[in-house]
């Protein structure tokens, strides 16, 4: 099995703040993997390094790998991995057509330019992926005029246009209500069954499909603990992550999380 992602004795900063030291972490492709913290924990940072939007600190014998190479192209990587985020959403303007929001994936860009050139075959591949995922019906839509729901999916579409190796999703279901929340979980475990490799970062834990594997907890810029989904979201875990007394339950592979009652062990 290749190697999705391999950072080896990495540290980095944002801005004058020293968010890793020394961290590592190596993630198989194939191995749909959550990574769960809290705010501060070093998700944003994890993110960023991954996209090749933050460098680390040079270091002798430090790496990132991502598909087991090191040194990419930004816009490269990008048709190998496709990234949705609750930021990306908001780079795009309200006017911008919904078709063109999908069409942009194959440049990687915020919307589409003059001077970008798209065959009949992408054309064709960004109305299939908008059927598929439901909102092929939108195509002529600004994006303003849409539900977050539905420029969720279009942000989806823009990743699948290169049919990407792995998908990388940041707190998906961010700002979205029940109905559309479930409805894009369904998606991702849609993608997962068809054999797409996830890796999404939150810390909310009722984002977590049922086909997700393995879950990597963060903690003030190390990884707390790293196991499977049955090991890793256990009350007692879950409450020392995130210094908070916790009550995890499980239902159907999927999880939710209360606040622990007195007599309730953690």
């Amino acid at each position: 099995m290749s190697t999705l992602l391999d950072i080896h004795d990495v540290s980095a900063f944002r801005g004058s703040t020293r968010v890793f030291d020394g961290f590592t972490l190596r993630i198989e492709e194939g191995c749909s993997t959550a990574v769960i913290g809290p705010n501060g924990a070093g998700k944003t940072t994890l993110l960023k390094l991954i996209s090749g939007e933050l460098r680390p600190v040079f270091s002798p014998g430090s790496h990132i790998k991502v598909f087991g190479k090191e040194r990419w192209n930004v816009w490269e990587l990008r048709s190998h991995l496709g990234i949705v985020s609750y930021d990306l959403q908001h780079e795009y303007l309200a006017d911008v057509l919904a078709v063109n929001v999908v069409l942009s994936g194959f440049y990687s860009s915020v919307d589409t330019w003059q001077h970008q050139v798209f065959s009949d075959t992408q054309y064709q591949k960004a109305r299939e992926t908008m059927n598929m995922l439901g909102v092929s019906a939108l195509q002529e839509r600004p994006l303003g005029t849409l539900s977050t729901g539905e420029q969720r999916r279009l942000l989806l579409g823009r990743a699948l246009v290169n049919d990407p190796r792995a998908l990388l999703f940041d707190e998906p279901t961010s700002g979205l209500d029940l109905r559309a929340s479930f409805r894009y979980r369904e998606l991702l475990s849609e993608l997962m069954r068809r054999g797409t490799t996830v890796l999404l970062v939150t810390h909310h834990i009722h984002e977590i499909p049922a086909e997700i594997q393995r879950v990597v907890l963060l903690k003030k810029g190390a990884v707390f603990a790293d196991g499977s989904k049955e090991e890793m979201l256990t009350s007692e875990k879950l409450s020392a992550v995130f210094d908070y007394p916790l009550h995890a339950m499980a239902h159907n592979g999927t999880y939710q999380v209360f606040p622990a009652d007195e007599g309730d062990a953690v």
